[in-house]
Formats: C-alpha cells, structure tokens, sequence
C-alpha cells in the first residue's frame, strides 16, 4: 500500500513531469508531501494537464532535456534526490516511425544519463525506471508476458523500449549490483505497464484523447483497429505500483531491485471497439464513431501482462476495473469543459483512489 507518511518531505526527483503520467505522479507526490524536482521539455500538448491543473506551482520544475547530460547532472547534484522515477520518452509509436533518431535517443540514451546521473549523486538510494510494455518481444500469444521473457520490439518505439531495459539491466549489474548492495546502497528496478488512460490526456494518436477531442468537438470519433485488444488500466493503478516499489526500493534495497510489470485483470483486456462504445455511449450527445480504413503502420494487435509477481510480492491490486476508468474520465473531462478547478477535480480522484485502496 502507498503509504503517505513515508513520502512525507522525501527528496524525489521525475523526470517526464510535464507529460500526461508524470502530471499525475507530481500531484500525487505533492500531495503526500514530497519535495518534487520535476526535469522535462515543455507540456507536450496544448491543452495539458500539467496546465490545466498547475502542477507547477508547488515543486521544482526545470524544463530541460534528458539528452543534455551536463544540465541534468547538474539538476543531480544540486538538488540531491534520494528517490529517482524516470518517465521522461519520446512516447508514441507512430510517432517513432517518422522519427527514429529522436525516439532512440530520448529512450536510450536518455536512459543512460539519467542512470549515469544517478550513479554519480550520493544521495540517491532508489531508482524505478520506468519503461513500457512493448518492451516485448511481442508473439501475439493469448497469454500475459512476464518479466523474464525476451525484450524485442517491431517499431522504433517498442524497440527503444526494450532497449532502455537492456541499458538498465547492465547498469544494475555493472554499478549497483545486488551482491555488493552495502557497498553503494543504491536499488533500481524497471516497471512496464499497458495502455494508461485518464482525465487530462491529450496527446496526439493514443486512443482515449482520440476520442474525447473528437467528442467534444461534436465529430465522429475514426477507430484505426478496432479489434485490437490492449490492457487499459487507469493511470493511477501503475503509478500506485510505482509509488509502492519505490518504497521498499528505499527500505529494502536489492531484494526489489528487478523488472516488475503492473497491468489490468484480464477481464479488461478489451478490443478498441468496446472502449470506444463504451465512452461514446457515457458521453451521450450523440457521439458516435466511423472505421477509418486509410494505410497506417504496423501495431501490435493483443499484448497483456501477467503481473503474477507484483500481486505476491509487491501485494499490489488494481483497484479499478475499466468501467470504473472510464467513468472517471468522462466526469474529469466533463469538469474540463465546465472550467472547473482541475488541480482539485484531479486530486480529488487520487485521494478517492487511495481510499477505496484502503477498503
């Protein structure tokens, strides 16, 4: 369980804080009394969460670039972090395909300074590096991947992924190995999850802020797969695991410094289709969807996760199904749209989730 107390005036440094995960996680951080040093680019859309709910205003926020080594050492060492949660990624696959090089380089290498960093700041005692799901090699199979299956990735941005959990492994070996665990003190672990969805997305090509602008543009919402099946999971149930990890990272040190994967039950594994109707239908309004049958890219077309060890070891849960998700977008969103206070709307559904968590 995430336990407030234990966040209370801890020195947490997130890198990716101005994108729609990140966003959260600093409010949720705030809101337990960390000390947030947020390092990322701009919001990357307009409108933006980190906007449209001030996540700014009560932490450190530095707008920098994760592939500028020089300036996050520097953020490292002025600041001294104890924890680290790296979320910072160029986050869309088909973004990927037009830029591969950008892609790579925020993945990978942004991984690699961000770790670099961390090794050379001795205040640091818990790293979770934060990655994706299609960080699999992905074979389309009907069961859920777990940690110790093979990295892979067909497109630029899976690839990226699996990737930045290779740099992580060596650096887990290499420097902060847990057989000499005394010697640095340092645990890191990597998480993966599914497909997030929440209030306050609107990034460009992702399924949920796709059918919200169309909806509350009064438009058709165009569905590209609309039999893919993904693992939808509101945003705060990996970031609950997250939170949860980092914790014993600190306390417990090595024994938890491994690839950890949080995603949905398997009951919310649902085709594209299903969520589409699913929030047209909420929404009302007359809101409705069309096939869009042009040429696009290669995407995966079933992935889940088997989160077998989080629930034993981590006694993690999600709290949410994907109806109770849903239903908490709409009312985020439609508090949006009726110039609602969006700091309190957003914190308001955090401080829900921990208690119904606590039930």
């Amino acid at each position: 369980m995430v336990e407030p107390s234990f966040w209370a005036g801890k020195v947490v440094l997130l890198t990716g804080h101005t994108g729609f995960k990140g966003s959260w996680l600093s409010l949720w951080l705030q809101d337990m009394g960390a000390k947030v040093i947020g390092y990322a680019l701009e919001a990357p859309t307009n409108p933006s969460l980190f906007e449209a709910a001030n996540v700014a205003e009560c932490m450190v926020s530095i707008e920098s670039d994760i592939r500028d080594f020089a300036a996050l050492s520097a953020v490292f060492a002025k600041y001294q972090p104890e924890i680290v949660i790296h979320m910072a990624a160029q986050p869309l696959v088909r973004y990927s395909y037009a830029n591969p090089i950008e892609t790579y380089s925020t993945n990978v290498m942004g991984t690699v300074h961000v770790l670099e960093a961390a090794r050379l700041t001795s205040s640091v005692r818990a790293i979770v590096n934060v990655t994706s799901d299609k960080c699999y090699e992905n074979r389309e199979w009907a069961w859920g991947y777990r940690e110790n299956e093979a990295m892979g990735g067909y497109d630029p941005y899976s690839n990226s992924k699996g990737c930045a959990e290779l740099v992580a492994a060596a650096y887990r070996s290499s420097y902060f190995n847990s057989h000499n665990f005394t010697d640095h003190r340092v645990a890191l672990a990597s998480v993966r999850a599914g497909n997030v969805i929440g209030g306050g997305d609107w990034a460009e090509d992702r399924l949920i802020p796709d059918i919200m602008r169309a909806i509350m543009q009064g438009k058709p919402v165009h569905i590209r797969n609309p039999h893919a099946i993904r693992p939808w999971q509101h945003v705060l149930e990996p970031l609950s695991g997250y939170l949860l990890l980092a914790q014993k990272l600190y306390q417990e040190g090595a024994v938890y410094a491994e690839s950890w994967n949080f995603g949905p039950s398997d009951e919310d594994a649902k085709p594209v289709q299903w969520i589409v109707e699913s929030l047209t239908q909420s929404w009302g309004e007359d809101a409705s969807w069309v096939l869009d049958d042009g040429d696009h890219p290669h995407e995966a077309h079933y992935l889940k996760l088997d989160c077998s060890k989080a629930k034993a070891r981590l006694h993690w849960q999600p709290k949410w199904n994907l109806d109770q998700a849903l239903s908490k977008i709409v009312d985020w969103q439609k508090k949006y749209q009726q110039g609602a206070n969006m700091k309190a709307v957003t914190l308001k559904q955090i401080n829900l989730y921990l208690k119904e968590a606590r039930t």
